[in-house]
């Protein structure tokens, strides 16, 4: 393996980018992306050879979305964006939480990604990526950056007190649906460790919203409690009526396709592929690669 140097340079820009969105000493940041501190240091001073290995380097900017391959495509704010933009803002600086369900592929998780780039102590975290509770706690140890080895309630705990420390945190956890049963519990007793400190936003489709219901429904405990303390109902952004929902989808569509497309296909024609297949942004991307 021989990473290229212009490679390397994107991730530590990247990772020196991020550091002042993160309230915690360099220390405790370099931790979340397997350093240390001194190796950070060492970064931001401007070395890059021989400092970390290679396989670090992709550890790193893998964790960071860097795309190794050039990559055009423009950040639309549209309407999700904006949305989604809001609700993050509030549960931030009120430390409130809310659960946002609603159709795949309308930018969901593309807009909450880039929103907590922008955004101090704010973390994201793929909760299909960590389903069981031990998964799911170490991992938003590490997301914070404190260690998340060795006994895991000796983790949770410093976990539940270090959330006590930072300035209005919040967690972005994106499709939550997917997690254990037991981790949902362990949900729970973080929101009550860290009540009115700690901002709390779950996102998914409409297997989050049957998991919760389910579990309602036939009494298993905690989903009542996790529901209550998640404002006791379901945010949606797509519209109900099958006009505006049309229109909802149309302006959506319209608005990246002008953003990404650079020719070829009209723009107005690839939308009215998306629009008569009922399909996502998602088909649009490829819609716009073949067409480009």
């Amino acid at each position: 393996m021989n990473l290229d140097i212009e490679y390397k340079q994107q991730v530590k820009q990247a990772l020196l980018d991020r550091r002042p969105n993160f309230g915690g000493t360099d220390s405790q940041f370099a931790k979340i992306y397997g350093i240390s501190g001194a190796i950070f240091s060492r970064l931001k001073s401007g070395e890059i050879e021989r400092i970390i290995s290679d396989s670090q380097w992709l550890q790193i900017g893998r964790e960071l979305d860097i795309n190794t391959k050039k990559s055009n495509w423009k950040v639309v704010k549209t309407s999700v964006y904006q949305q989604i933009e809001n609700s993050i803002s509030f549960c931030q600086s009120l430390s409130a939480s809310m659960i946002l369900v609603d159709d795949c592929g309308i930018g969901k998780t593309f807009s909450a990604k880039h929103i907590v780039k922008t955004l101090k102590n704010a973390f994201y975290v793929d909760c299909s990526q960590a389903k069981t509770k031990q998964q799911f706690i170490r991992l938003l140890a590490k997301t914070v950056g404190i260690d998340n080895k060795g006994r895991y309630n000796d983790v949770k705990a410093n976990l539940k007190y270090y959330l006590n420390q930072l300035d209005h945190p919040i967690f972005i956890l994106d499709e939550a649906g997917d997690l254990d049963y037991t981790a949902f519990l362990e949900l729970k007793e973080l929101w009550n460790s860290t009540d009115g400190i700690c901002g709390w936003m779950m996102m998914g489709a409409d297997g989050l919203r049957a998991k919760i219901e389910r579990g309602i429904n036939s009494r298993k405990v905690g989903f009542a409690e996790i529901f209550s303390r998640f404002s006791d109902e379901y945010i949606k952004l797509t519209p109900q009526g099958v006009a505006d929902k049309k229109a909802f989808r149309y302006e959506l569509l319209t608005q990246v396709a002008k953003a990404n497309h650079q020719g070829g296909e009209p723009v107005e024609k690839l939308v009215k592929i998306c629009l008569d297949k009922e399909t996502t942004l998602r088909h649009l991307d490829t819609l716009i690669k073949i067409a480009g």
